[in-house]
């Protein structure tokens, strides 16, 4: 069978092993410390997308299952984002820039009619925005946290110096962990360039001329973009505040 994109063939669920094996391989090799995660997240990968596959149908026609599903995404990104940051009793505390990104952004698009309130469209367009919104979230919050337990001594000079306890917490994290927005940068500004992201490459196999999907593409980043920029911002704020602490 062929897709638009993949040729189901025999042969993909051996190319698929071959893949996982090569990119667990080099995580050992390497001495990265995540050969074995490499394996455990292919595999839950695999199980996770049938069971969508499985499932889209049904849960897209019906609205309580669309809420429940993206109640379900949300907690999951929350614990993801939380146990990495901290295996503290903080970890739910993650939820809150993960929401705080995502609910205003969502809230445009499908109010001012730029998405549907359809959940074969709420549905993928959400996801996108929590999974952007879990990266900036771990990646803020992980290097926040660092800097603010490796150099809790510059903290104290700081406070000494007349800075109230947030300020010195600021002056020493938000530097680092303002980076966590790098990567989605990266991809806005390289976008056509060194990229053709998901949903332009989607909407063109589906029919779509190449402006529309050049304009859902540039939805997509701009949104996503923004909820990560509220993300980071959150998480730093929570970090400073103690709140992602161990």
């Amino acid at each position: 069978m062929r897709t638009s994109l993949i040729s189901i063939t025999s042969l993909l669920p051996v190319v698929l092993v071959v893949l996982i094996l090569l990119g667990a391989a080099a995580a050992w090799l390497g001495r990265l410390g995540h050969g074995r995660e490499v394996l455990v997240a292919c595999g839950r990968a695999v199980v996770q997308l049938l069971a969508v596959s499985a499932l889209i149908a049904w849960v897209v026609m019906h609205s309580a299952a669309v809420a429940g599903f993206l109640l379900l995404m949300y907690g999951v990104a929350t614990f993801t984002a939380g146990r990495r940051i901290t295996r503290g009793g903080a970890v739910w505390w993650a939820g809150v820039p993960i929401a705080a990104g995502t609910v205003p952004v969502l809230a445009v698009l499908s109010g001012s009619g730029v998405i549907s309130t359809a959940g074969i469209v709420v549905i993928p367009i959400t996801g996108i925005l929590l999974g952007g919104c879990l990266t900036a979230t771990t990646l803020a919050g992980r290097r926040a946290v660092e800097e603010l337990r490796q150099r809790k001594g510059e903290v104290e000079a700081a406070l000494a110096l007349g800075f109230t306890t947030r300020e010195a917490a600021l002056e020493i994290c938000r530097p680092a962990a303002s980076h966590a927005l790098v990567p989605a940068l990266d991809q806005t500004r390289t976008v056509g360039l060194v990229t053709l992201p998901g949903a332009f490459v989607g909407m063109l196999l589906g029919g779509a001329s190449p402006v529309e999907a050049g304009v859902v593409q540039l939805v997509v980043l701009v949104a996503l973009l923004a909820a990560e920029a509220i993300a980071v911002l959150v998480t730093i704020e929570l970090a400073v505040r103690g709140y992602l602490r161990v």
